[in-house]
């Protein structure tokens, strides 16, 4: 049984694969004979709330035949305390597949062991991956092959988008750097996993210079709420300016895994002018979630 729960579970091979599929899920898109699932439907069980990711995978259910159902975590018993691995096993005799958003990475896990479904990661605090299988689509389509680029992480870099990065260019072969405040580095078996591709800094300029892509997230993700005022405080340094962005290298890409916050991990006018990076980013979430389910069910 296969599962998408982390970049660090799945093979190079599986990923490039899972890209191609991607590449002409989106050529094709509106080609409506391509129904893997078919005559399925698949849970969406989100206890963090969500637009893009809830979107892209309804839709995404839908365009590849199947039916979905959306679960907030109060809408079940799990919300009053029923073990994730109950759940599963009920969920598991009635669907086909489960998408989970959620806090704790050890949720999904357990679920997809106690459901015997297929399970994707959709977000816990641990990692993201649907979000950089996007991402690399982005970089693909407009820079070309992701190997031997350069990637400049910004803010913070212990959350799940970094640690998914750092898995990201362990499998894909491409220089990651981290820029952040000590207090933010990647934990330290992340940093001797990943080896001579990642390289972590407090010094953002040094960070910067010979980057193909700069790339930032919120510095105050969900969850973290009540550590705002001393996160803010710690980060400010790290924001993305057209300063900043002249340190790259010519025609270098801004990417946000969005909701975005003007004027704290980025400038309005930073934000505006790399729009069309944004929201191809935004979209293509979309297309690379369909390639991972229907990678799934082959």
């Amino acid at each position: 049984m296969k599962h998408f729960l982390s970049l660090e579970e799945q093979s190079s091979s599986d990923l490039e694969y899972i890209l191609n599929l991607a590449d002409k899920l989106k050529a094709e898109r509106g080609n409506t004979s391509f129904k893997p699932l078919a005559c399925q439907t698949w849970a969406m069980i989100f206890s963090k709330s969500s637009t893009r990711t809830r979107v892209s995978f309804e839709v995404g259910v839908r365009e590849l035949g199947g039916q979905v159902i959306f679960l907030a975590a109060n809408d079940m018993q799990l919300g009053r305390g029923e073990p994730i691995k109950d759940t599963a096993r009920v969920l598991g005799r009635m669907v086909h597949g489960a998408i989970i958003r959620t806090y704790g990475h050890q949720d999904v896990q357990d679920f997809a062991s106690f459901s015997k479904i297929h399970t994707v990661n959709a977000l816990t605090d641990h990692a993201h991956p649907c979000q950089i299988v996007a991402d690399v689509m982005t970089i693909r389509e407009k820079l070309g092959e992701i190997k031997g680029k350069t990637v400049t992480f910004i803010g913070d870099g212990a959350c799940n988008v970094a640690t998914s990065w750092i898995y990201g260019a362990m499998r894909f072969g491409f220089e990651l750097r981290i820029a952040a405040p000590k207090q933010f580095f990647p934990a330290p078996y992340l940093i001797e996993q990943a080896g001579d591709c990642l390289k972590v800094t407090e010094d953002l300029d040094e960070a910067v210079r010979g980057s193909d892509v700069l790339y930032t997230d919120v510095w105050v993700s969900m969850g973290k709420e009540e550590e705002s005022a001393s996160r803010l405080e710690l980060l400010k340094g790290y924001q993305i300016d057209v300063d900043l962005m002249a340190k790259a290298n010519d025609g270098a890409l801004l990417m946000h895994c969005l909701p975005a916050y003007r004027g704290k991990e980025v400038t309005e006018e930073v934000l505006e002018a790399h729009a069309q990076t944004i929201f191809d980013q935004a979209e293509n979430r979309l297309h690379a979630q369909k390639a991972i389910m229907a990678w799934l069910v082959e």
